[in-house]
């Protein structure tokens, strides 16, 4: 665009110098020869001195362009000596074969994916499936069998105890005794997209760079076909609740976590304010991730009403050649919050009729917890708060896409932030 731009200065340029040259010629064809010789003279001066210019000015765009082609250039090469491993958690899934299946499939270099399957339970035909893929995974098991003391109010979500110690054991395995810098988690019951691995890859650097960010998650909780925008897979966001569903998280991250990690219910834990710390996500559009896993420690609950209709992406989006810094918590908070605030407020009645004679983006306002769950519940949002945060919201602001344009439900005017109350 820059090029396009000076090259079409030049053209102006030498058309009005063109058109002078040409009317002063005409004006003095009868001046004396020396007061003649002498404007030429002047006139070719100036043109000399324009065309110096202008090659001045595009050698300068082309110098951009050269260094942003190397800047990308570099990116890549940087990316390539990064060692990114999936740990993978099982249990007593033989199942997990398909998310297996699907990990090897499209993982690029498994020397820079190497696929790390933890597993509990002790189920010998789930160990004989991990154990049939030989060098391409790495099967770890954990150790600790033992009976979980619960209150027995809580006996029946002891599940979700054991998968606690699980994750806290692997976490610890991956970062402390395999000594990873950064881990990609995912379940037994997960089927991943064929841009997976390069979402996380192009998207790791910005875990480094922005302190405002704490995990990338390949999962939209709102990515049901119908509530995203199939024709821009490339689309990512930020937001405020924490997805999980396959996850990227950092060593450093893990160090600050660890050492107070929950007994049971961890997802929930580390959504709360004290460990999130105001920090954020990045989340695609369109999951990279789906679940099949429909029997599990929940029963199936959200399965039938929102997970089983999950959109997986299954376009290739080459994310590792785009420039991603628009994530970057200064520069999206700005753009974001500009976006949000001028588009038109409107009625969910007239969106759901389609009763709007405008095309881009609406907002829809909410006041009262109760008035956002019946705008999310209308629109076949999912309506839940955790910590006070509805899922995949940022800054309060809900973005899905509905009858073919972006919809933002955003609180109002006076809103201060997340209440605890709404959960």
């Amino acid at each position: 665009m820059r090029l396009k731009r000076s090259s079409l200065i030049v053209a102006i340029c030498l058309v009005i110098w063109g058109t002078l040259t040409y009317y002063a010629l005409i004006r003095r064809l009868e001046e004396p020869s020396a007061v003649l010789e002498l404007e030429i003279g002047r006139l070719e001066a100036g043109i000399n001195e324009q065309m110096a210019q202008n090659k001045e000015m595009i050698g300068k765009v082309q110098g951009i362009l050269s260094r942003k082609k190397i800047g990308e250039s570099e990116r890549q090469n940087s990316l390539k000596n990064v060692v990114i491993p999936v740990l993978v958690f099982a249990c007593n899934r033989v199942s997990v074969s398909r998310c297996l299946d699907k990990l090897i499939q499209y993982r690029p270099n498994p020397d820079q994916f190497p696929i790390i399957v933890s597993q509990d339970c002790n189920h010998a035909p789930t160990s004989d499936i991990i154990e049939s893929y030989g060098s391409q995974v790495t099967l770890i098991k954990q150790p600790d069998q033992s009976e979980i003391p619960v209150k027995p109010a809580e006996k029946k979500f002891k599940g979700y105890f054991k998968i606690a110690r699980h994750y806290g054991w692997a976490l610890n395995q991956t970062f402390f005794n395999f000594n990873f810098d950064v881990a990609i988690i995912v379940e037994d019951d997960l089927e991943v997209s064929p841009d997976f691995f390069e979402y996380f890859m192009a998207t790791y650097p910005l875990l480094l760079q922005d302190d405002s960010l704490w995990c990338i998650s390949a999962w939209n909780d709102n990515g049901k076909d119908g509530l995203v925008n199939s024709g821009q897979p490339e689309l990512l966001y930020r937001t405020d609740f924490f997805p999980g569903l396959g996850w990227m998280l950092t060593k450093s991250v893990w160090m600050e976590l660890s050492t107070k990690w929950p007994k049971a219910y961890w997802d929930d834990w580390i959504r709360q304010p004290i460990q999130r710390k105001d920090r954020a996500c990045i989340r695609p559009e369109i999951s990279r991730t789906k679940t099949f896993g429909k029997i599990g420690v929940s029963n199936g609950m959200y399965f039938d009403k929102h997970l089983k209709f999950i959109k997986l992406n299954d376009k290739f989006v080459p994310f590792t050649k785009m420039d991603l810094s628009y994530l970057l918590k200064e520069t999206y908070d700005k753009d974001f919050l500009r976006t949000v605030n001028q588009s038109p407020v409107e009625t969910f009645e007239n969106l759901k009729l389609g009763d709007i004679d405008r095309d881009g983006p609406v907002r829809i306002v909410y006041h009262t917890k109760d008035g956002f769950k019946s705008n999310a519940k209308g629109m076949g949002l999912m309506d839940d708060f955790r910590a006070g945060v509805p899922r995949m919201a940022y800054r309060g602001v809900v973005t899905f896409y509905y009858k073919k344009r972006t919809v933002f439900l955003a609180p109002g005017w006076n809103w201060k932030g997340y209440d605890l109350s709404w959960t």
